[in-house]
This record gives C-alpha cells, sequence and structure tokens, in this order.
C-alpha cells in the first residue's frame, strides 16, 4: 500500500482571510462609501453623477453577495468568519441604503419603511439565530432570494428618482418615479410576505423539535422506572 509523505497528508486548514471573505469585507467597506455619496454636497455641481455613482457601487455590492457564497462552495472554503461576515454584510448594507434614502428622498422613502425593512432583516437573523441554536437550520427561500432581487431594484429606482423622474433612453422613456414608487411598496409587501413565511418555517421546526425532545425524555423516563429495583 502506498502512503503518502507526512507533510502532504497532514490536514491543512482553510484561512479565514480568503478570496470568498475578502469579496464579503469589501462589501461590509463599500457601506461607509455609499452613505458618503448619499449625503455629500459635493457632487451638486455635477449633473447626476452623484445619483450614477451611488447607483453603480450599491448594484456592485449587492453582487458580491452572491459571487461570495459561490466561491465559497466551488473552492471549499466556508469558514466560520465567512458564515458570520457574510448575513451581517447583508444586513447593514440594507440598513445602511434605506436609513440614508430616508433622507437622501423622503418622498418616496418615509422613515416608517425603513423600520419595517430593517425590522424584517433583523427579524430573519434572529430567528435563524434561535433555530441553528436548537440544532437545525432555516434555508433561505425563493421568497426571500426574490424579495432581495426587489430590494435591488427600488434602492437604485429611488436613488435615481432623486435627479430623473423619467429617464429617455433612445425612443424609450422609462417612467423612473413611478418604478421607483411601485418598487418600494411591492418590497414593503414581499418583506412582510417572506418574513412571516420564515416565522412559520421557523415555527414548524421549532415545534416538532420540541415534540421529539418531549418524546425522548419520556422514553428515558419511563427506562429509568423499568431499572428502579422493587424493594
Amino acid at each position: 500500500m502506498r502512503r503518502c509523505q507526512p507533510s502532504l497528508c497532514r490536514w491543512r486548514p482553510v484561512p479565514a482571510v480568503n478570496l470568498p471573505n475578502s469579496i464579503t469585507l469589501t462589501r461590509i467597506f463599500s457601506i461607509p462609501l455609499l452613505i458618503w455619496l448619499l449625503s455629500t454636497n459635493h457632487f451638486r455641481a455635477f449633473d447626476g453623477e452623484q445619483e450614477l455613482l451611488a447607483s453603480a457601487l450599491f448594484i456592485a455590492a449587492s453582487i458580491t453577495d452572491g459571487i461570495d457564497g459561490y466561491l465559497a462552495r466551488r473552492r471549499g472554503q466556508i469558514t466560520t468568519m465567512g458564515i458570520l461576515l457574510d448575513p451581517l454584510a447583508d444586513k447593514l448594507l440594507i440598513a445602511a441604503a434605506f436609513i440614508a434614502l430616508v433622507q437622501f428622498n423622503p418622498s418616496l422613502v418615509p422613515a416608517w419603511i425603513a423600520v419595517i425593512i430593517i425590522a424584517r432583516e433583523f427579524l430573519v437573523s434572529g430567528l435563524r439565530s434561535i433555530a441553528a441554536s436548537e440544532g437545525f437550520t432555516i434555508e433561505a427561500s425563493d421568497l426571500g432570494k426574490f424579495k432581495m432581487l426587489v430590494q435591488i431594484v427600488s434602492v437604485v429606482a429611488v436613488i435615481l428618482d432623486h435627479r430623473w423622474k423619467e429617464w429617455p433612453v433612445g425612443p424609450y422613456i422609462f417612467p423612473v418615479h413611478w418604478i421607483a414608487l411601485v418598487a418600494i411598496w411591492f418590497m414593503v409587501f414581499l418583506s412582510l410576505t417572506s418574513a412571516l413565511d420564515y416565522f412559520v418555517a421557523f415555527w414548524s421546526k421549532i415545534d416538532r423539535h420540541v415534540v421529539k425532545r418531549r418524546r425522548r425524555a419520556f422514553v428515558l423516563s419511563r427506562r429509568r422506572k423499568r431499572d428502579v429495583p422493587v424493594t
């Protein structure tokens, strides 16, 4: 039987700061820049550059959400640091974007809409944390993934609406204001619906988990009673 060299057979841990985690950190580091772009006044002399730069930055940061997870699975570089940072980066990006939009375009994003969206994000994170402590996971639903896509469209549309109510592209005219308005309200609906969907999934799993634990405790108690000698 052929044996490999000890240096080759030795287990090598995956480094914490690898390529997928570096991409996740880039998404986190882009958040202060996004807030600065949406709150600065240095671009007022330029026609629409502030809105275009902020939109491009948010789209690029949102795209990295899928890239880092794909690379981590493809390269076998799933780490504890990545599991912690990836959902945290998503929540911080969404929270920062909508908090900034309350000031940047309050006519489309009033404070109560930002509160609902941010509360939903942290509610789902809390449910997943409780589920993980109980020994099971809640996978991302298709509704939640679709909600993320609508979030990107709504944030970009609201940013562009700050400068253009309509955007002529060749022979077509895109009603930016109406797209932003419909996307924002549709996103609020999806946020509440997906939060309810996650809660139902969590409740069904935690309920089955509690029932199994009670059955196990009942079986163990019966065995203990049988093992007690009769005096």
